[in-house]
């Protein structure tokens, strides 16, 4: 009979920030397993998890699977043809369990066994097919269930003893109650040393201990009304939303960001209660940075703006007790956060005694990279290729140097030891309290921008200068000694420096080289550190990481490879290369005049006296109508091609090529470039030549081709 099937899986507090992923994956796990065994009915289930369970309600699950055909591959005919063949069939199916079968042919069937010839390829196979009996529930429940638990993706595995005091179980946290049931009935399933059975437990201080479930579908009903528990994550998610919006909206104030800080107070509630709270207006003279960095990580609390998106003193908590007097819960919370904020003022307080300038030199006592020094040897690196990127930029690359000297600074600060996120913005406020530029205060802030996908990027060019260098140093150096990323590993997040690099250059359209800017960081280290020559690689990553970029903005693999192929070192006209290549894809001639350019490039590079060769066609060795006629035309339009690439016009250069189709379809039809003359045959693989560089000045359109 097919029921609801509910799951629960009871325990201490799980990692908040884990939560979300446990509950899915504790879900997904069981109906894999179910699914598999063929007792799942249909794929419709719900995911709950809580701060103390994992549970899952699935719609309709069978009480034993159905029965399954299965076919086993046992070997080639042309074995059991011979003598002793039978004889070994028999024997491979006795070690598979099947026992003695005689007469295994012609009729091939033993009972619900049955025996089938299948040709593959030149050779014939023989194959088992059986029907293998559907599970019961039971066991294919524990099964699943155990499946999932091994698979589950936990961030810390504890181990712990069973109250018995001699098994020993290895869990996310203890685990102390496991229910499961079929309908009304309980599946006596086993794991983590617990055997199931109906009893659920409701809040702590607030619902009843423990409640006794009738059936599988009063699950979330039950805990939320004697248990006073939300059982669902998105459900209760929402709901603390929604008081935090009235709250905010009651106090005319803003939440902010608060997304990723609600998925975790989501998950340290079962009960959520939201109130609101306040501190000593005074603290308000530490940047708002600092004070919201501790409301939100220390404490898990919403802080508030106003229209200007300037923090106030209030902030709201979200509680797990609802109490009809919330003054004890407001004022201890408020007790607590005091202490923070002095911590936060006493560190900006006693951080702008000492001048930013004054710190660079105990950079010099902290390691950056065993194998590339210290943070200061790396800050000097830093600063001499900024200066030559601000150079190139037309920027003030005295200013960008010392900006790129600052950047680092801040890092042997008292509020950057305590709150590492904060580098960078602490060196901004720090630099402008001692006098500096504004804009090499914003360039020391801006220089780890983009620090995630879709964050700001620098605004300025000294910003972008110390920014752009400030990744490669990292790319070259890290390159250099072969700390390259593998597979997922990416320790040195070098993927993110090099997206972060192509972003700026194409974003803020910079005219700058990539060889030029990868050359110019390998340059910076010096020769004791015995750096690899690791330029072409690093260039290549770059372009990979430039790939992906360009296929999240929509463009196809074949637009993507025209382009690329040519490895453009100006990164900030490739897009500009893209949209001429897509408009050039739209015309009618451009399937055949892709297909010709493929032949040409394939003619050139068979062709010993021209391959990697610029030779110039000699008109006077033409003898053919049509050869003459494309050297016409190529002589017209090559000269408007080549201005329209220099003013990076790649659209208009590209479009050009449906004027030539007509003297590329004649020339190939009429003109045999394999002749035996050489001289002949060289001159027309030079004609063609000269057609190839003009129909891959902007990209490849031989890639175009199916």
């Amino acid at each position: 009979m097919s029921k609801a099937l509910l799951v629960e899986l009871y325990t201490e507090e799980l990692p908040p920030k884990a939560l979300r992923k446990l509950g899915e994956a504790f879900a997904s796990g069981i109906a894999a397993g179910l699914k598999q065994r063929g007792v799942l009915e249909r794929d419709g289930h719900t995911v709950f998890a809580t701060p103390r369970r994992l549970a899952v309600l699935f719609d309709a699950v069978l009480d034993k699977g159905l029965d399954q055909p299965v076919e086993q591959k046992l070997m080639p005919m042309d074995v059991v043809r011979k003598p002793n063949g039978p004889a070994a069939l028999e024997k491979k199916l006795a070690a598979m369990g099947r026992g003695h079968m005689a007469a295994l042919f012609p009729d091939g069937r033993d009972g619900s066994d049955a025996f089938v010839i299948k040709q593959e390829g030149k050779a014939e196979f023989v194959y088992l097919q059986t029907i293998a009996k559907g599970q019961t529930l039971d066991r294919a429940l524990e099964e699943s269930l155990n499946e999932s638990i091994d698979r589950l993706p936990i961030p810390k595995v504890m181990t712990y003893q069973l109250p018995d005091g001699l098994t020993t179980v290895k869990f996310v946290r203890p685990a102390h109650g496991l229910v499961a049931l079929h309908g009304d009935k309980v599946i006596k399933v086993n794991t983590l040393g617990l055997t199931a059975g109906r009893t659920t437990h409701g809040h702590r201080f607030l619902g009843n201990a423990d409640i006794e479930l009738q059936s599988a579908t009063d699950y979330e009903a039950a805990l939320q009304d004697s248990g006073k528990v939300v059982a669902g994550f998105d459900k209760r998610r929402a709901l603390i939303e929604t008081q935090l919006q009235a709250q905010a909206k009651a106090l005319n104030a803003s939440l902010g960001d608060y997304s990723v800080l609600l998925d975790e107070v989501t998950a340290l509630v079962e009960w959520p209660v939201v109130y609101t709270a306040s501190f000593d207006e005074a603290f308000l003279e530490v940047p708002q940075e600092c004070l919201i960095l501790t409301m939100r990580t220390n404490q898990k609390y919403f802080p508030l703006f106003d229209s200007a998106g300037k923090l106030t003193h209030r902030f709201l908590i979200v509680s797990n007790m609802q109490v009809t007097d919330p003054v004890h819960i407001i004022s201890g919370n408020q007790r607590v956060v005091r202490p923070r904020l002095d911590d936060a003022r006493f560190f900006y307080n006693q951080d702008r005694k000492e001048r930013l300038e004054a710190r660079i030199s105990r950079l010099g006592k902290v390691v950056y990279h065993n194998k590339l020094g210290t943070q200061l040897e790396r800050v000097e690196r830093v600063a001499q290729i900024a200066s030559v990127i601000a150079g190139a930029l037309g920027a003030d690359h005295v200013a960008t140097g010392r900006a790129a000297r600052l950047a680092k600074a801040d890092l042997v600060s008292g509020m950057v030891g305590e709150f590492p996120e904060l580098q960078g913005i602490m060196g901004r406020y720090y630099a402008l309290h001692d006098g500096e530029p504004v804009e090499i205060a914003n360039a020391i802030a801006e220089h780890y921008q983009p620090r995630f996908a879709g964050d700001r990027l620098p605004e300025q060019p000294i910003s972008c200068a110390v920014a752009i260098a400030d990744k490669l140093e990292t790319l070259a150096g890290l390159f250099g000694i072969g700390q390259l990323p593998t597979g997922d590993r990416d320790p040195f997040a070098l993927r993110r420096h090099a997206l972060g690099v192509i972003r700026i250059l194409i974003e803020r359209d910079l005219p700058l080289s990539l060889a030029d800017l990868v050359k110019n960081a390998f340059e910076a280290f010096p020769k004791h550190l015995k750096l690899a020559d690791a330029g072409t690689e690093l260039q290549t990553f770059v372009f990979e990481r430039l790939r992906g970029y360009f296929a999240d903005a929509g463009y196809t693999t074949q637009e993507i490879d025209a382009v690329l192929s040519q490895r453009p070192q100006l990164l900030h006209k490739v897009p500009l290369r893209l949209a001429a290549v897509r408009a050039f894809a739209g015309l009618p001639e451009a399937k055949d005049l892709a297909a010709a350019n493929k032949r040409v490039l394939n003619i050139i590079n068979k062709n010993e006296d021209i391959a990697g060769k610029t030779v110039a066609p000699d008109r006077a060795l033409m003898t053919e109508t049509a050869e003459i006629a494309l050297m016409d035309s190529l002589e017209q339009i090559a000269p408007q091609a080549e201005k329209h690439f220099t003013a990076g016009e790649f659209q208009e250069a590209l479009l050009l090529l449906a004027n030539i189709k007509p003297a590329v379809d004649r020339f190939f039809t009429e003109v045999m470039v394999m002749v035996d003359d050489p001289a002949v045959r060289n001159n027309r693989a030079a004609l063609l030549q000269q057609l190839g560089t003009l129909m891959n000045r902007v990209a490849d359109i031989s890639k175009l081709a199916a």
